[in-house]
């Protein structure tokens, strides 16, 4: 199985979206669409930032689930800088459309 992974700046959360509530719930919602590997958020320029790292068949599907990811994460909070990207080695590079 290939690793991607898809990134999102976190901006002002929708009504009824908990920050707490908001990276674990959209970790359940991919283990409903691929393996998650890992998760995390983090601050980078001061902005909170999430990741969910995830196994895939291919760039298709990865794409699939990750721009539902993205999607899921959009509707709960403002998001910007979204990224999909597949590990070789150990870097990252963008997946195309």
């Amino acid at each position: 199985m290939l690793s991607y992974r898809v990134r999102a700046f976190v901006g002002t959360l929708r009504p009824g979206t908990s920050a707490p509530e908001l990276l674990p719930e959209a970790v359940d919602f991919a283990r409903t669409l691929v393996t998650v590997e890992a998760w995390d958020v983090e601050v980078v320029r001061r902005r909170a930032r999430v990741t969910i790292r995830y196994q895939a068949d291919d760039d298709t599907s990865a794409r699939q689930a990750g721009w539902a990811v993205l999607h899921h994460l959009d509707e709960r909070a403002e998001i910007e800088g979204r990224t999909l990207t597949r590990r070789f080695g150990s870097r990252w590079y963008p997946v195309r459309a």
